[in-house]
């Protein structure tokens, strides 16, 4: 064990892991024919690595570090969410894929304009665009920041990680096309688990056993966490947990470019069926261990308490208890690979997607609207370009991440998952709703979008009504608070939510359609594609 941070022999395995990436990059790149070659990759992937690469895009850097600090500093009530796996398989493998995969598309939302119109085509590509910037703008920061964590680096320096570690990315994402991003994903996605194993037999090595393991409910843990919510603002509850990952689950895959870009990558509906259900069975090994890493670092340095920095608490800084266990507590070459594994999360992540939305502007915007078609060159060239431009943009983004409260899962659901669900109903209203009309689906989107939002914000919402208006936030069942902000360590007053983050995706939901479905009912069936 060490507690002197990385060595050199450390920084040269995270580099040799860089170069590796690269060079894989620039390998495809030159055998790049086609821009179905580029995006799909030809249609004609293995549905095995279709599936460890939808694992890698959607765990990130997020998941790597907020369910280890999740289980450490709030409780284990969150890893009920993979009891509503079985259900995803089946909504997703039996309802929605045997519907898209009829068509073949480059940008999933080429499937929205046959029946709701141009219009429709947009509003979910835009979505999605500006769903995809935000959610690679909160990776990279949390992927920067736990590296200066590990590394033992001044917290000024993250925005210079985030260039380095988003550069990588970028390169052989835009040189490779989707076939690289695949490749590299399996090997991320080894990393991601070995790291997240290694922490718990290392832990395990030096408590002579599994005495981490907790046998009762912890005092740093959150006392409120129920089967069932006993009001909206019950952070995470039982029942809360499980819908929310089943409705986000179901509209990732069935809404997202990132999912349904790697569908289409596949054969044929029994291809991609088995993708999803490998995603689903990887994604529930790699979490549940996940979870255990947590575990283990709690009880880790429960029992040596001495090892935290002065200040350090397992409540308040629990999203950065794994990065600094790796950096500080693994020994020489196991935290160097650990730490690519870190990063390795983030970039997979990155490349998905950086890919997704070259396709999504090349699809739905360039080619949508250009006279003269670009020829397969002209289009490689420009998703390169493009790429570059998307780095800059995620690099400004997460410097504004910090300034959204709540720790890792609750700052995700709040922003990266704000979108998720209105793009998926524009899909439920093109694909099975017979009678949508373009009147319904406007209005509901607008309604699904504003109720996420107001549940996103509601307790900055609150906030900002006591302070500027003097309006008592017990109004809204709250009152003010002093809090250490998770994320800059500094003393804040605010209001916590009113309503859970929990509840975001399945109010949308729920708004959304039958908003929509009552419009479209008043203002008749639907008459030709919609418009503008």
């Amino acid at each position: 064990m060490t507690d002197e941070g990385l060595t050199f022999l450390d920084w040269g395995i995270i580099a040799m892991y860089a170069t590796a990436t690269v060079f894989l990059g620039w390998y495809f790149g030159k055998r790049q024919k086609s821009t179905a070659e580029y995006f799909t990759g030809s249609g004609k992937m293995n549905p095995m690595l279709i599936g460890v690469s939808l694992v890698a895009s959607l765990l990130s850097t997020i998941t790597y570090l907020s369910l280890p600090g999740e289980v450490t500093g709030k409780g284990p009530v969150y890893l009920v969410q993979y009891l509503a796996y079985p259900f995803i398989f089946l909504i997703v493998g039996f309802v929605l894929l045997p519907v898209y995969m009829k068509q073949r598309v480059t940008s999933a939302y080429e499937l929205l304009e046959e029946n709701l119109g141009v219009g429709a085509r947009l509003l979910g590509a835009t979505m999605f665009l500006l769903l995809r910037l935000v959610w690679m703008s909160l990776l990279i920061f949390a992927a920067a920041k736990a590296f200066s964590y590990i590394a033992g680096i001044d917290r000024q320096y993250i925005p210079i990680i985030v260039v380095v570690a988003g550069a990588i990315s970028l390169f052989y994402a835009s040189m490779g096309g989707l076939r690289a991003v695949v490749i590299t994903d399996l090997m991320q996605t080894i990393l991601l688990y070995g790291g997240a194993l290694m922490v718990i037999i290392i832990v395990s090595i030096e408590m002579k056993g599994f005495s981490w393991f907790p046998t009762e409910w912890q005092e740093n843990w959150d006392k409120d966490q129920p089967f069932f919510p006993t009001d909206l603002k019950t952070r995470v509850s039982w029942i809360g947990t499980i819908i929310s990952v089943l409705v986000w689950y179901v509209a990732t895959s069935g809404g997202d470019q990132v999912s349904i870009q790697r569908f289409m990558a596949t054969k044929d509906a029994k291809a991609a069926r088995k993708s999803i259900g490998l995603q689903l069975i990887v994604a529930l090994i790699v979490g549940v261990t996940l979870g255990f890493a947590g575990f283990a670092m709690l009880g880790y340095f429960q029992a040596n308490p001495q090892l935290l920095p002065e200040g350090f608490s397992l409540k308040t800084n629990a999203d950065d208890v794994f990065p600094r266990f790796i950096g500080y507590h693994l020994p020489t070459v196991v935290a160097g690979l650990v730490t690519a594994g870190l990063f390795a999360a983030a970039m997979s992540s990155m490349d998905s997607g950086v890919n997704s939305i070259t396709a999504v502007v090349s699809s739905d915007f360039v080619d949508r609207f250009r006279k003269t078609p670009l020829s397969e060159e002209q289009h490689i060239r420009f998703a390169r370009i493009l790429a570059v431009v998307i780095g800059v943009i995620v690099i400004i983004g997460s410097s504004l991440i910090q300034h959204v409260p709540g720790n890792i899962t609750a700052t995700t659901g709040k922003t990266v998952n704000l979108l998720t669900v209105p793009i998926f109903c524009l899909f439920v209203f093109a694909l099975f709703f017979k009678r949508a009309t373009p009147a319904g689906v406007w209005v509901g989107w607008f309604c699904g979008t504003t109720v996420a939002a107001s549940i996103a914000f509601s307790g900055p919402i609150v906030t900002l009504l006591a302070t500027k208006f003097g309006v008592d936030p017990a109004t809204f069942g709250v009152a003010l608070e002093t809090v250490t902000d998770s994320k800059t360590g500094e003393e804040v007053t605010r209001a916590p939510d009113p309503v859970s983050f929990q509840w975001i995706g399945p109010a949308a939901l729920v708004v959304n359609l039958s908003v929509g479905w009552l419009v479209s009912l008043l203002t008749g069936r639907r008459k030709g594609k919609m418009e503008g």
